[in-house]
This record gives C-alpha cells, sequence and structure tokens, in this order.
C-alpha cells in the first residue's frame, strides 16, 4: 500500500481534544472567537454583492477594490506602507500564513517561535518539513526573552515568527522589543513573519507595533491578518498578506495554484468591513471591560498567577501553586467545576499554564469565575 507523506505523523491536532463543545451547563473559556455577530453593514453588502451576481471568478490575488482597503487601512491605522498590488486575499489567516512559509522555506530550514506559541505555527512548519524552534519567553509579563533567542539563532534558521498581541499570552510587544526582534532579523538576515490578526485589540498605551515599520523591517517583513477577530468575521474565512513585491509575486504564484481566490461575493463585504469604525471601537471597548473583570477575579483565585493581558482576548494563567499539573487542572475543571479551559502543555513551553479566552460574555465571565473559585477554595 503506498504510503502518507511522513510529515504528517509529526504534526499535532493542536487544541482539539479541548475544544469539543461540552453541555450546556458547562462554561467554555475556550474558543478565540469573538461572541458578537458580525456587523450588519458587512452582512447586507455580502447579500448585494450576491443580488449583483458576484459569483463568477475575478482576480486571483482579490479585487482591486479590496486589495486597495486593506492596503489603506494598513497604512491609516498602523502605518505600514504597501502597495495595493503587493496584497493577497486568503481564505483566511491560517492559509497566508501557510503561504509566508511556502514562499520563504526550504525543507531543514528553522523558524524561531516565541514559546508558548499558537500550535498551527508548529503544524504547519512541520508539515513543510521545515524545523520550528521553540524559544520560552518571559515568564512574568511573557515577552520575548532576547538572550533566549539569540542563542537559538543557529546556521539554519531562516525566520521568526511574531504574534502580538499574542495567542495563547495576550502580551503586546513594546515598540522597542519589535526593534530589537527587527535588529535580530537584520543582524542574522532572517525573514519576520508578523502575524498580526489581533493588531485591532490592544489594552495598553502603546498600540500594536509592526516590523515593517522599523528601518530595515519593511524588506524582510511579510504581514499577515484579516477579518476574524476584530470584525467578528471567523466564519468568513477572510485573510490579508502582503510583503515586499518579490515575496508577494511568490504568495500570488502559491496562490493561484492552490486556492484561485477567495469567494467573489465576499470581497465587496470585507472593503466595507474595513471603512467600519463604530461597531469594532464598541467591541474592542467591551473586550477591555472584561479583561479589567477577569484579571481581577482570577487574581483572587488561589494558587493562580497570571500577569495582567495586554491586548487580544486571552490570560495565560499559572496554575503550579496549586500542586496540579495543567492538564490535570483543565480536566478537573471542567468535571468538577464545569468550566472549560485549554491546558497549556498541548503547546510545547506551556506545561504549568491555562489559557482562558474571555472573549465572551460578562455574565459567563463571572459565571465561569465564580465555579472556578468555589471549586479551588474546596481542594
Amino acid at each position: 500500500m503506498p504510503q502518507l507523506n511522513r510529515n504528517i505523523a509529526n504534526v499535532g491536532t493542536g487544541f482539539a481534544a479541548f475544544l469539543t463543545p461540552p453541555g450546556p451547563e458547562v462554561i467554555r473559556f475556550t474558543v478565540g472567537q469573538p461572541d458578537f455577530d458580525t456587523p450588519l453593514p458587512v452582512v447586507e453588502a455580502a447579500k448585494a454583492a450576491l443580488d449583483r451576481g458576484e459569483t463568477a471568478y475575478t482576480r486571483t490575488q482579490g479585487t482591486p477594490e479590496v486589495c486597495q482597503a486593506v492596503a489603506s487601512h494598513l497604512n491609516n491605522k498602523h502605518g505600514i506602507e504597501t502597495d495595493a498590488n503587493d496584497v493577497l486575499i486568503s481564505p483566511g489567516c491560517k492559509q497566508a500564513l501557510l503561504y509566508a512559509m511556502m514562499a520563504t522555506l526550504d525543507a531543514g530550514d528553522e523558524v524561531l517561535l516565541l514559546s508558548p506559541a499558537w500550535p498551527s505555527y508548529d503544524g504547519m512548519l512541520k508539515l513543510l518539513g521545515a524545523v520550528p524552534i521553540h524559544v520560552p519567553v518571559r515568564r512574568d509579563n511573557y515577552h520575548p526573552d532576547f538572550d533566549a533567542l539569540e542563542a537559538a539563532i543557529t546556521n539554519k534558521t531562516k525566520a521568526i515568527m511574531i504574534n502580538s498581541p499574542n495567542n495563547p499570552t495576550g502580551a503586546v510587544y513594546t515598540p522597542q522589543e519589535i526593534e530589537q526582534l527587527v535588529n535580530l532579523a537584520i543582524e542574522n538576515d532572517l525573514w519576520i513573519v508578523d502575524d498580526m490578526i489581533y493588531g485591532t485589540l490592544v489594552w495598553q498605551d502603546y498600540p500594536y507595533t509592526s516590523p515593517a515599520t522599523i528601518a530595515g523591517g519593511a524588506e524582510r517583513t511579510i504581514t499577515i491578518g484579516g477579518w476574524s477577530k476584530g470584525w467578528a468575521m471567523t466564519g468568513w474565512r477572510l485573510g490579508w498578506i502582503t510583503g515586499p513585491s518579490g515575496a508577494m509575486s511568490a504568495v500570488k504564484k502559491i496562490n493561484a495554484s492552490a486556492a484561485t481566490h477567495v469567494a467573489t461575493f465576499l470581497m465587496p463585504a470585507a472593503t466595507v468591513a474595513l471603512g467600519l469604525q463604530e461597531e469594532t471601537a464598541d467591541m474592542a471597548k467591551q473586550f477591555s471591560e472584561r479583561r479589567e473583570v477577569i484579571h481581577q477575579l482570577l487574581c483572587e483565585m488561589p494558587g493562580i498567577v497570571v500577569p495582567k493581558p495586554e491586548g487580544a482576548f486571552y490570560a495565560l494563567c499559572d496554575v503550579t501553586g496549586t500542586g496540579m499539573s495543567d492538564v490535570e487542572f483543565a480536566t478537573r475543571a471542567l468535571q468538577e467545576a464545569q468550566v472549560q479551559l485549554i491546558p497549556g502543555s498541548l503547546m510545547e513551553g506551556g506545561e504549568g499554564l491555562v489559557r482562558i479566552s474571555y472573549a465572551t460574555s460578562m455574565e459567563n465571565i463571572q459565571e465561569g469565575c465564580r465555579r472556578l473559585s468555589v471549586w479551588l477554595n474546596s481542594l
């Protein structure tokens, strides 16, 4: 019988084992998905495009209108100077990340991941035969440990992956740290793959900072983002990717063979979404308020230490003080407190940690934390 791709055996399943929907009696702190409806103007724009019959093939990288909307958004909102011709619309950010890796990496190349990192990075790299190098972040605030990063670089290192605001840690790297990361990439001639999917969800007094805005960063940074988190459009599967023209020529070639283009009638809706302000600001405000509440409640629980989340909608808790491993903690929390969490050891470097998503209602946050507190205080 013919054999499967040998790389498949090395790929894990990420959070899948702890994402199975439990019964309605369980409070879920697991899913990284906004609990808001997609803004109505976006939905109406998709309906109108269908009514106009926009269901045929179009330009493979995305319509000129949506690519220009992304370029304008990146420039006006984040200071990223990019040409619309160097923007490609992808079937979600995961696909865009895979395209970036396919365009820049050969089998055996090493990629630095700030650990614990979202597990899909590890899986994608292994699928391609590249080698993920997990470099632990600081445990006090989950920011980069630059001594550890420098020590991890070898003659096989080809790229560094940045995700700020970060999943699973909730950290937002400072502008100074991003500059240090860029300088590290310049000194070692590395690509930077910047996953900015949470770039609109920052709770600090400094914003998301793109490596492409730092001197020497633009020519080596591939920027990936999308509509899923900041616009509550996870199921629409729309992402973007941009970077130096040479890299984007490769990405366009990959996309033409892999996906052709995203659904034609979704592109006018994506364009409308990038023009919204009030709706997205309201969602961000509510996430920020939830962050304050959940952090305070978690800090009051025995045996739990949690740095204050700085962005996205995750809190990463150190539960070693409870005497339980992260898997035992998550398993017992589900069974005994009816609260579903993600154990950190599903990610390399996440041992002793649990991830909590506060992308849920304030009522669920308060009730879930009450259950956890009662459970922990009864032990």
